[in-house]
């Protein structure tokens, strides 16, 4: 085993782990244990983090570093502030801008919704695009990652992470110190509520190993051990126990565990020295070591669980069945494919098969990879089956076979790669060998945000990449020092971002179900309309959507749908970015919505109004089946194609019967005829994001104008999500429905 798993976990440029504080001279001998402050700090501990709490969308935080103490902290004066951390897909380490904020000189990021859980954080600064990043932490908090200086971590409380909360009564922590001078030792111990030394019967213990590059406080400090251990001792879901988190690090860490941990544990504490009342586990390397001591001191653990590890080792038949007849529990974990350990896990158990050691499985976990997100579910299920009866022995809810998984070759298809689990792999080719750093940008952070996530360099020079991400239409670059580049092996392009290419994963979401391409024969067609603009009476183009079915000589004319873009956009960002057509042909398919036409037109450079009634409009209706009666038209747009939209509507009221306002503003100017408005309009509904949309007051504005003018609306539930495809696909899925029914 690797010491990968760290490293995929973390940044490459983390801090070297430190060497432990000596004990105090009083505790020498074995046996002897000193009280320890709790490991994980208050949620609230930094207070550069702050929830926003009047976010609609909640679970929405703000990072905010005053530069001054930034350059206090590296002596770096100036360069991009980032906020990095497992906020990626599946906990993937990824990196936030942290800008000044307007009007102001810290350095803000704000994302979110962040799921329930924990994550792990550190700032850093990066002097120049091709220089290291120097990492920092606020001074004013406590350490509380001893691997590594710079970390903190973040609980997000809410549904589903309640196994991961503080609770009140919970168990203690204490530092084990036995041996003597060089040989002197530590480990960290919790005791469960109630723990008492002298109840008659004592208590059954679980001893855990760390990785390579780990500390074994980490298994409290991120792994969140107390808060787990508690929650399932108290709600009665696991035995009280002692937990024993040991330093596996050395060459005889096993003989060492046996010898002088045992030992030493059975000292100071009221457990058992009955085999059937021990159980060991690790990480990687710790796994590796809890395994050997399966295979070489049989009978010493009745229980063992490898966490995203494997073994260097073959079991004999005679070994297997002296390992079946003394141990109750043989139980392997891992990640998705994206951890690093996934392969020696698949190996794992098939070398258990062939020698006949019977074991259990918990299944490829497919959300998170080598990652304390899927150590702490490990530990829990683990923790749960110990020293008791527990009739279900299979998988995970939701979780896969190990199955041997293979990666293209280097540079011989189109990527990214997207398997069947929907793991991403993006390679950028040798081109970029002699690059220091290559990130992804693209819309993987929560709710469609912008991290920059780094790629790993390979033994041939290209970089990878690979996390689990859930379903949906995104879009990407390649950021190589600092500078943008087009993925030069996906075959997708983005007219108005000639660096972006795009893909698709499907997945059971509302994004991946409706961004998924539908069977060839149930498509709608995209043609292009041409048209004389008002702008210099330039020719320009049009994206056409008809349905399926569309008959150009059908007696009762379509509804037409005129649909546009944002700023820095052009007509074809609908299809390109936003996959419209998909949309449209699965809520067609579906029967959802009226047979209709859409147009997406280029909005730039022109009085729109003008635009719209005099040359879009217009040729749409003598090339097309469409109607020009308001109950047949709609008019939708983003950003600003919302102003546009709303220009549209002020200008001429009840010329389009349906109205649309994605990321809005564009309230009503005085003399507008809200009469008019009302009375020939079927529908006017409002969209927006969350305040990570920097339109989002905006929006605010204009629904309150309207609403001080009378003028009737809808205001759709605040989408979580910043100024983006991912808020925008969502308001169309919801607005599409609602057109052309004379029911709003």
């Amino acid at each position: 085993m690797t010491e990968t798993h760290a490293r995929r976990t973390f940044p490459p440029d983390r801090p070297e782990r430190p060497v432990l504080a000596a004990v105090a001279a009083a505790a020498v001998g074995a046996g002897a244990f000193l009280a320890a402050p709790p490991a994980a700090a208050a949620e609230d501990s930094d207070p550069w983090v702050a929830e926003l709490t009047d976010n609609p969308a909640g679970n929405v935080y703000r990072f905010t570093v005053p530069p001054e103490v930034m350059t206090e902290e590296t002596g770096v004066e100036d360069g991009q502030v980032t906020v990095q951390g497992t906020f990626g897909p599946g906990g993937t380490w990824t990196e936030f801008n942290a800008d000044a904020a307007p009007g102001g000189v810290d350095r803000v990021a704000t994302f979110g919704p962040l799921d329930p859980g924990v994550y792990a954080y550190r700032y850093a600064v990066r002097p120049a695009p091709d220089a290291d990043a120097v990492p920092f932490s606020n001074p004013g908090t406590d350490q509380e990652v001893t691997a590594r200086p710079h970390l903190r971590t973040l609980f997000v409380p809410g549904p589903g992470a309640e196994w991961l909360a503080d609770v009140d009564g919970g168990g203690a922590l204490a530092t084990l110190g036995y041996g003597r001078g060089k040989h002197r030792s530590e480990a960290l111990v919790w005791t469960p509520p109630g723990y008492d030394a002298e109840r008659t019967e004592p208590y059954p213990t679980l001893y855990l190993l760390q990785d390579e590059g780990q500390s074994y406080r980490e298994w409290a400090e991120l792994g969140r051990l107390r808060q787990i251990l508690d929650n399932l001792v108290l709600d009665g879901d696991a035995e009280p126990m002692v937990v024993v988190m040991a330093d596996g690090d050395g060459p005889a860490a096993r003989k060492h565990l046996t010898k002088k941990l045992l030992p030493a544990t059975e000292s100071a504490f009221h457990v058992s020295s009955d085999a059937g009342d021990r159980a060991v586990a690790g990480i990687g390397r710790g796994a590796r070591q809890a395994l050997e001591t399966l295979v070489t001191d049989v009978g010493t653990f009745a229980s063992v669980g490898a966490f995203s590890g494997g073994l260097d080792r073959r079991i004999s038949h005679g070994t297997a069945r002296r390992i079946n007849d003394r141990t109750d529990l043989i139980r392997v974990y891992g990640g998705n494919a994206t951890d690093p350990a996934y392969d020696d896990v698949v190996a794992l158990e098939a070398s258990l098969t062939r020698a006949g050691v019977e074991f259990q499985s918990d299944g490829s976990d497919p959300a998170t990879g080598g990652t304390w997100d899927t150590w702490r579910k490990s530990l829990h299920d683990f923790a749960g089956r110990l020293f008791r009866s527990v009739e279900d022995d299979g998988p995970g809810e939701g979780h896969r076979p190990f199955t041997p998984r293979e990666l293209p070759a280097p540079g011989t298809s189109p990527t990214p790669w997207v398997d069947e689990n929907g793991i991403v792999t993006f390679e950028a080719g040798p081109e970029f060998a002699e690059a220091s750093r290559v990130t992804v940008w693209g819309n993987f952070g929560p709710a469609g945000s912008w991290p920059r996530t780094p790629m790993q360099r390979q033994h041939d020079g290209s970089w990878r990449l690979s996390m689990p991400v859930e379903g949906g239409s995104y879009y990407y670059k390649f950021e190589v020092e600092g500078v943008d580049q087009k993925d030069p092996n996906n075959p997708t392009s983005v007219t108005s971002e000639p660096a972006w290419s795009t893909f698709t994963v499907e997945g059971d979401t509302l994004r991946g179900r409706y961004t998924a391409a539908v069977p060839a024969g149930e498509r709608g067609e995209v043609s292009v309309m041409n048209y004389t603009s008002t702008a210099g009476q330039e020719e320009r183009s049009a994206y056409v959507w008809t349905p399926p079915d569309y008959d150009a000589d059908r007696a009762d004319e379509y509804p037409v749908f005129y649909l546009q873009h944002g700023g820095g956009q052009t007509w074809t960002d609908w299809v390109e970015v936003g996959h419209v057509d998909r949309i449209l042909d699965n809520h067609y398919r579906n029967g959802a919505i009226e047979p209709m036409v859409v147009v997406m037109a280029n909005g730039n450079g022109v009085d729109f109004p003008q635009e719209m009634v005099t040359r879009i409009a217009p040729a749409a209706e003598e090339r097309y089946n469409v109607g020009s009666e308001p109950r047949k038209r709609a008019l939708a747009g983003l950003s600003m194609g919302s102003g546009h939209t709303l220009s549209t509507l002020w200008t001429y009221p009840g010329e389009f019967g349906y109205i649309g306002a994605m990321s809005a503003f564009g309230a009503p100017p005085e003399g507008t005829d809200v009469d008019a408005v009302n009375a020939g309009t079927e529908l006017i509904r409002v969209y927006s994001g969350d305040q990570q949309d920097f339109t989002y007051g905006a929006t605010l504005d204009l629904v309150a104008a309207m609403e001080a003018r009378g003028v009737e609306h809808e205001f759709a539930p605040i989408i979580p999500g910043p100024h983006g495809w991912d808020v925008w696909q969502k308001a169309l899925i919801d607005l599409l429905p609602r057109l052309f029914t004379g029911e709003n």
